[in-house]
């Protein structure tokens, strides 16, 4: 069984899968989420009227920090060079989406960068608007589409 798991060595032990043999293309990942919140919350984000200042602005930065800071999260995720970070907010009728793009020159994905950054991004503006609204829910993060590497092109249903 330990030799069908690819973080698995045939010791049972945890290990960082090598890629070296594998060849740098051009990849890229979007991830999307979102984040519920009360009419008054949402009013006040849309309007800049947050105590603790720029909600969304502080939410990109946030998300694009934590794309470039994955592999210190992640265990056994490898650091990667990244090309771009895109982190995209949307101010809905009763939510906030996250989408990001990622995009790197590598011979691994960059699917968890895109996931990592949506999700920080949505707890920084659960952080940012919490005295608002503490009954915000996160979630529907999950992977749209990634392209690059041997698996080629892959688009959520």
């Amino acid at each position: 069984m330990a030799d069908k798991l690819t973080h698995i060595d045939a010791t049972g032990e945890a290990r960082m899968v090598d890629v070296s043999a594998k060849a740098a293309t051009a990849r890229e990942a979007v991830a999307t989420g979102s984040i519920t919140m009360t009419d008054e919350a949402l009013a006040a984000i849309r309007a800049g009227n947050v105590k603790k200042g720029d909600v969304l602005g502080t939410a990109r930065i946030a998300g694009i920090m934590a794309a470039k800071k994955t592999s210190d999260l992640i265990p056994l995720c490898h650091p990667l060079p990244l090309d771009g970070v895109t982190l995209d907010l949307e101010i809905r009728s009763d939510d906030i989406s996250a989408t990001a793009t990622v995009r790197t020159t590598h011979s691994t994905g960059v699917e968890m960068e895109a996931l990592t950054a949506v999700s920080v991004a949505l707890l920084t503006i659960y952080d940012m608007a919490k005295a608002l609204d503490r009954g915000m829910a996160i979630g529907g993060i999950r992977l749209l589409a990634k392209s690059g590497g041997r698996s080629g092109e892959w688009r959520a249903e």
